[in-house]
């Protein structure tokens, strides 16, 4: 599931592990450890595994996870919903961990698709680097488009550490971000209908 590389991909694929792990003993001689000290030897090789992990959306593409559909639905045409999908990314501004949860729902044209599918496109985008407001209207755009749907909600509530661990140092607060589309844009009863199924 690769997406078509565009020149910045490229450059990317070009450095290896080893130039990774390179770059990773440096920080930590920045930082005032020594990368020799038998606890750290293998730390460079398994941060960079890490990090392969963290930002594995980079080379996922969401649309093609969204393009095997079912059609078999018997005029099915109210909304979906999907709870509390754990969100797990870091801010593009200090690289620090968001965590917290999405819910997701989309009102089908004619076509639905796996209920699994919605978690992993949350997923796909949730493993780069970025701010909140932009997962949530990436995740809701491409649902809207992959989908065709008659309309599209995505609401995301998480917990930022380059807040909660440093700068202002204020550890209870969240942030909560929504994104209408279609429907639940237009008829504010889709909206709210939405609203009240995932606060229960």
């Amino acid at each position: 599931m690769k997406l078509v590389k565009n020149e910045n991909q490229k450059k990317i694929d070009s450095i290896s592990d080893k130039e990774a792990e390179e770059a990773f003993v440096k920080i930590l001689q920045w930082i005032g450890e020594d990368p020799s000290r038998e606890g750290l030897l293998e730390t460079p090789k398994r941060v960079t595994k890490a990090f392969k992990e963290y930002f594995k959306g980079y080379k996922e593409d969401p649309k093609e996870i969204l393009s095997k559909t079912f059609g078999d639905v018997n005029g099915y045409d109210d909304m979906v919903i999907q709870k509390n999908i754990s969100v797990q990314s870091h801010c593009e501004h200090h690289m620090a961990p968001i965590i917290g949860v999405a819910h997701v729902a989309y009102i089908p044209k004619d076509r639905v698709v796996g209920l699994s599918k919605l978690a992993r496109v949350v997923e796909v985008f949730s493993k780069r680097l970025q701010t909140q407001e932009r997962l949530t209207m990436q995740i809701a755009t491409t649902i809207m488009e992959s989908l065709d749907a008659k309309g599209v909600a995505v609401s995301i509530d998480s917990t930022h550490q380059c807040m909660t661990m440093r700068g202002i140092k204020k550890e209870q607060a969240t942030t909560v971000t929504n994104y209408y589309l279609g429907k639940f844009k237009e008829d504010l009863s889709y909206q709210n209908r939405y609203l009240r199924f995932i606060a229960k």
